[in-house]
């Protein structure tokens, strides 16, 4: 939050709108853009279609909309993709996120280091690992509580 100087829609609609292959649910909560989920379907031959976006706004957090955002991407991959699995990438330190994704019925199968963003290396910070998180049959996606 507060990175972005235009309307979240319009930004994130530029950069995750119209492309071929994917997916975007976004998520409001009194007419404003609480949270959105982006996926790739079928990125992966081993792991399936990458989500690559889950975002809710703070104010918005421990409301269910992560839960609720995780198990509707998970039936559209279901519906959509050609393999029913889906992985995610998330930080280490980020235990938060990976407690919630555990909940939901994934598992951490592998840690990688962060790849740079927009791959430049001096816009990381030391070498930050993250996990991959996978659920091998979204048709079993166990809705997380709040």
């Amino acid at each position: 939050e507060g990175d972005i100087d235009t309307d979240p829609r319009e930004a994130w609609a530029k950069r995750l709108g119209d492309q071929a292959g994917t997916a975007t649910i976004l998520a409001e909560y009194d007419g404003q853009l609480a949270g959105f989920v982006h996926v790739m379907f079928d990125h992966d031959p081993r792991w399936g279609s990458l989500v690559d976006n889950l975002h809710v706004y703070s104010s918005h957090r421990r409301t269910g909309i992560a839960g609720e955002l995780m198990a509707r991407i998970a039936q559209v991959v279901t519906d959509r993709a050609t393999s029913n699995a889906m992985y995610l990438w998330v930080l280490e330190q980020n235990t938060n996120a990976q407690r919630f994704y555990l909940a939901t019925g994934a598992s951490a199968v592998e840690t990688s280091t962060v790849p740079p963003p927009g791959g430049d290396p001096t816009r990381l910070n030391g070498s930050p690992k993250c996990l991959r998180m996978t659920w091998p049959d979204t048709s079993r996606f166990n809705h997380a509580s709040r």
